[in-house]
């Protein structure tokens, strides 16, 4: 027999989230607004969607705002379409609920800047009570309604006659904290109110409390107004640019995509900009400035500019402070992208001058575009500039002198080889840099009659010259010794006769062998276990480095007559640590050990000779 459950039963309860206001707030103070300065930006931005509500039922009403600020309050009113009580409950009485929404103006949503229905709650991060006033236009006849909200969560509605508001609209006032006078103060008010607004297409006008309106946005946007000859115009847009970046631009870009309806101007930097660093960039929506810091509206290689833009379809984040990505704004990038790459082209085509200053400027920048753009690659590899050993010139001017194009593959390499390369005829490209090799290997696809070749230890010995057997017999006995001494470096030793005469030595070495050697070192040592037989597998016959000692230099010469084992042992390790130091590379410890004690041998053996 089954047992009974005798336990009480109840039916579930639905019942209602309570919002805690005051943690609410301060939850977007440190987590969603990066300042309290945001405040004044909502307001304005919920009054200029009230006046594009407006304008969608009277096409033709000149409607404005108007911001006042006396150091007591901070009001902000508008012509638009305004509330009424039902909207009032609807609205801006449900945390979360976004007004946009409202009867015949969500259809409409894309007309305005925002999104989401939090905006009057940053007013609670200046102020600790909001009072609404509004009048609806949609009904003419309706009476004006009151709101205040409290910091508590509490909040009052009632109705007043008409003649409370006389014209349609609405007006929200804050009473500031004493705490948020450095947001609220007049002249505050209106540098935020510019700042935010500058570019808005609605007249906005701002009183201190003297009566006297000043205009906020006094002219449209630069790239909006006519200008009566094209200098002019590129002059006012540079000058748009300074005031807004604070540089002189090299160069100003002017940018138009109809499709999303974005226009401005990206600004060249007239200075080099370290690798890999990101300038953000001023975003406007419908006039409203989002961001100053909006670093993806363009692709990273795009470091050389600052863009400040107006767009009409990219979306904000919640914050609205910067780009929802998506594929609105992952298509503006590319046609951004698209048009720097035209402006370098017609750059490149019609103004070498300009050509010359940027790459100057932003090579880097060009080289990291170009290896990934074969386009950009055909019009400006030849014209990018390069460390060789002619000097720092472009791979044009290079490849006319030097038939074959020798590169490097690493920095050090290059310090190594460049003054005795340069000396015997060898045209060699540092290409431990950023792109640099890659870019120099392509070279032929843009000038199919020049060579390109990695330069190797074996191409540069080739190119000195020996000396003849009674010399090299000479010095058989003092070249013994100094083998034996760097034998614990791998290193060989050789006698040649190169430029410059002032070059003691060369020491002629890669990255790929040292670690070659490493390699086989650690194989030597782990010999007889299951480690030692798989490096054993994997080991080459480790390339040694190679110790070249000039004969045409007075310093060698002398060394190689030394007959006493001991000095010339120290003599040996003396020379391989400054060709060791002149490489620039890394010093290993014990290197850094052998300079030190033969400094310091060679100096005992001078004071014990003197004395």
């Amino acid at each position: 027999m089954p047992l009974r459950d005798t336990s009480a039963h109840q039916a579930a309860t639905d019942r209602t989230f309570q919002v805690d206001l005051r943690g609410l707030v301060d939850l977007l103070s440190h987590h969603l607004y990066s300042s309290p300065r945001v405040y004044l930006r909502e307001l304005m931005q919920n009054a200029v969607d009230a006046l594009t509500a407006r304008h969608a039922i009277e096409p033709h009403g000149a409607f404005g705002i108007r911001l006042y600020a006396d150091g007591s309050v901070v009001r902000v009113e508008d012509d638009g379409v305004g509330l009424t009580e039902g909207d009032v409950h609807t609205f801006l009485a449900t945390i979360g609920r976004s007004s946009k929404r409202a009867e015949g103006i969500a259809e409409q949503r894309a007309d305005f800047i925002g999104q989401f229905g939090i905006g009057l709650l940053s007013c609670f991060l200046v102020a600790d009570e909001i009072h609404v006033l509004s009048r609806s236009a949609r009904t003419p006849d309706a009476p004006a309604v009151e709101w205040r909200g409290r910091g508590d969560g509490s909040y009052t509605v009632r109705t007043l006659p008409a003649s409370a508001r006389p014209r349609p609209g609405t007006t929200v006032t804050l009473t500031p904290r004493a705490d948020a006078g450095e947001w609220t103060r007049p002249a505050q008010v209106h540098a935020l109110a510019r700042h935010f607004g500058s570019l808005l297409r609605h007249q906005v006008t701002f009183d201190d409390g003297t009566g006297e309106s000043a205009p906020v946005n006094p002219e449209p946007a630069p790239w909006s107004r006519t200008y009566p000859t094209p200098g002019a115009r590129a002059r006012a847009l540079a000058a748009y640019g300074e005031e807004v970046f604070g540089f002189t631009p090299l160069d100003t870009i002017e940018v138009d995509l109809p499709a999303v309806g974005l226009k401005g101007i990206a600004c060249v930097l007239p200075e080099a900009v370290p690798a890999g660093r990101r300038h953000g960039h001023r975003v406007h929506v419908k006039g409203m400035l989002l961001s100053e810091q909006a670093e993806e509206i363009l692709p990273e290689w795009a470091f050389f500019v600052r863009c400040v833009v107006d767009a009409e379809s990219l979306r904000p984040t919640a914050s609205r402070e910067s780009l929802y990505e998506d594929d609105t704004l992952a298509a503006v990038r590319d046609a951004l992208a698209e048009r720097l790459r035209a402006w370098i082209a017609r750059a490149a085509a019609s103004d070498p001058d300009l050509l010359h200053r940027f790459l100057q400027a932003h090579h880097l920048a060009v080289k990291s575009l170009a290896v990934h753009d074969d386009e950009i690659l055909r019009m400006l590899l030849p014209w990018l500039p390069f460390e060789t050993t002619d000097g720092h010139c472009t791979l044009d001017e290079f490849a006319r002198t030097h038939r074959t194009v020798l590169v490097t593959s690493s920095v050090e390499e290059f310090r190594q080889v460049a003054a005795i390369a340069s000396a015997a005829g060898l045209g060699v490209v540092n290409g431990g840099y950023t792109y640099d090799r890659e870019l120099v290997h392509r070279l032929p696809e843009i000038r199919p009659e020049a060579g390109v070749a990695d330069l190797d230890p074996a191409t540069l010995t080739a190119h000195l010259d020996p000396v003849d057997r009674e010399t090299e017999l000479a010095a058989a006995a003092y070249l013994a010794q100094a083998r034996d001494a760097l034998s614990v470096f791998d290193c060989d030793v050789a006698l040649r006769t190169f430029q410059p005469a002032s070059a003691p030595a060369l020491l002629v070495d890669s990255r790929e062998a040292r670690h070659e050697r490493t390699r086989s070192q650690l194989a030597r040592e782990q010999e007889g276990g299951l480690w030692g037989d798989i490096l054993g597998a994997l080991r080459q016959e480790a390339p040694r480095a190679q110790l070249i000692l000039n004969q045409l230099n007075p310093l060698v010469r002398t060394a190689v007559t030394i007959d006493e084992p001991e000095l010339a042992r120290t003599s040996a390790e003396a020379l391989y640590g400054q060709a060791a130091m002149l490489s620039r590379r890394p010093l290993r410890p014990a290197e850094s050990s052998l300079i030190n004690r033969s400094f310091l041998d060679l100096l005992a053996h001078a004071l014990r000779k003197d004395s």
